[in-house]
């Protein structure tokens, strides 16, 4: 049995096709399920730290720049003070080190929780290693290790996805289409894309498969609409996603197969404007622009996805920062925090979608703690990305030279009406087709599967 797999940067889904019908993988009572996923960590003893030579030097490096730092600011600091911060700081990282390694241990990944029940149950367990949408990481400039620890991820999301579908379907499934963006977020250009499709492709081994096949995503989204569509025609897929947008130009319906003329992508979504939102709309409540706090440090709080620059938030020292700002970014660096606030921020974009205003309470941050944002704040956030996909669609308008009868409207973020407005301004001569947001890409992937 062969599947279909969409892989996303915020939510993933899988189906197959059996007798002629699409038949989506459930997950619990869902059809799809939030790329995120929590390991209960087992934690080594804290009494086996012991300072070898590199953490020795670290410990050296830390104590000169909190020097430069009580210099630069005119404090006068105690050697002893420098060193008991020094070692705190190195202790902890040590620590984190040693509940990292556990990741390759099979024991320990069979306990990993997948989903929105994976926020709840590190929320609840208040300890662990939570791991948010690691798909945007693939295409990154990754240290040996940290590939080794994405492709583990990766390898158990998958094979969730595969015991699972093989439960549903009373079958052994080994075989699978996975869908991927035409351009993976990347820090090393095009050579990201390699390295992602063949983090994939190992983990997908790993996980089981005999075989996989890849198809880019607003292709399998041509797909579905064209076995949706009676009559041939000319038309544009956009698919709007968490983590990249995509188009293709296609010929779809009728009884030939459907054609894929050309595909173009950015790697830009619905998580860009969650960032954007984030960062001028609450993380001013934690002295954004209005402290001495650098800006840099705003951002690694808010990037939940990305594990070094969490990690790298989690070590700074807030402690002699005014109020209410130090205190309010202390509790942001607990457990869980960072988590719990960008679910916030999740929230507020999608009920702001169909409501003038939304209301945040961020007790978990300070009794008493809200904040309220409205459409108009919203859309600032979401401007720069507006900007980003208009461009993308002259340029798509410019490469096919003529409006298509028809622009068909995918992706978890194309429930946005803002999206819609801007999609639909762009092509003013086509007929506008909303296809469902969750599910278009991972029908047509299905149909993929089958043929």
């Amino acid at each position: 049995m062969k599947i279909g797999i969409d892989f996303g940067t915020s939510n993933s889904a899988a189906a197959a096709v059996v007798d002629g019908q699409v038949v989506p993988i459930r997950f619990g009572e869902a059809e799809q399920f939030r790329t995120t996923v929590y390991f209960p960590e087992v934690m080594r003893d804290p009494n086996d730290f012991a300072l070898t030579p590199a953490l020795e030097r670290e410990l050296h490096r830390l104590i000169d720049a909190a020097a430069r730092e009580a210099r630069a600011a005119g404090q006068d600091r105690a050697p002893d003070a420098l060193r008991r911060e020094a070692l705190r700081v190195v202790r902890r990282q040590w620590m984190e080190e040693q509940m990292r390694q556990p990741l390759s241990s099979t024991t320990l990944l069979q306990n990993a929780v997948y989903g929105d029940e994976a926020l709840e149950a590190y929320f609840e367990e208040n300890e662990g290693n939570l791991v948010q949408s690691p798909k945007s990481m693939l295409g990154y400039n990754l240290h040996p290790r940290a590939r080794q620890t994405i492709t583990g991820i990766a390898t158990h999301i998958l094979e969730h996805i595969r015991l699972t579908a093989s439960r549903q379907l009373n079958a052994a499934v080994r075989t699978a289409t996975l869908g991927r963006p035409v351009q993976f977020r990347s820090s090393i250009g095009a050579a990201g894309n390699d390295q992602a499709l063949d983090i994939l492709h190992t983990a997908a081994i790993a996980a089981g498969f005999d075989d996989v096949d890849f198809l880019e995503e607003p292709a399998a989204a041509a797909m579905h609409y064209h076995a949706e569509s009676t009559d041939e025609h000319d038309a544009l897929v956009v698919d709007i996603g968490g983590g990249t947008t995509d188009v293709a130009h296609a010929r779809v319906g009728g009884a030939q197969a459907p054609i894929i003329h050309r595909a173009w992508g950015i790697a830009r979504g619905g998580t860009d404007i969650d960032l954007a939102l984030s960062l001028s709309g609450y993380m001013p409540l934690f002295g954004r622009g209005v402290s001495r706090v650098p800006a840099h440090h705003f951002v690694e709080a808010a990037m939940v996805q990305d594990m070094p620059r969490q990690r790298e938030f989690r070590q700074h020292n807030y402690r002699d920062v005014d109020a209410p700002w130090g205190k309010r970014l202390q509790a942001l660096q607990d457990t869980g925090n960072t988590a719990r606030l960008y679910r916030e921020v999740e929230r507020c974009k999608i009920a702001l979608s169909s409501a003038a205003s939304h209301d945040s309470a961020l007790d978990f941050i300070e009794r008493g703690l809200a904040l309220n944002t409205d459409t108009a704040q919203l859309g600032n956030a979401a401007a720069g990305y507006v900007s980003e996909l208009t461009q993308l669609l002259v340029q798509v308008r410019e490469d096919i030279g003529h409006d298509p009868a028809a622009v068909f409207l995918t992706g978890g973020m194309s429930r946005a009406g803002y999206l819609q407005q801007a999609v639909a301004a762009s092509f003013p001569n086509s007929r506008l087709v909303r296809g469902n947001p969750s599910f278009g890409v991972v029908h047509g992937l299905a149909w993929a599967a089958s043929h």
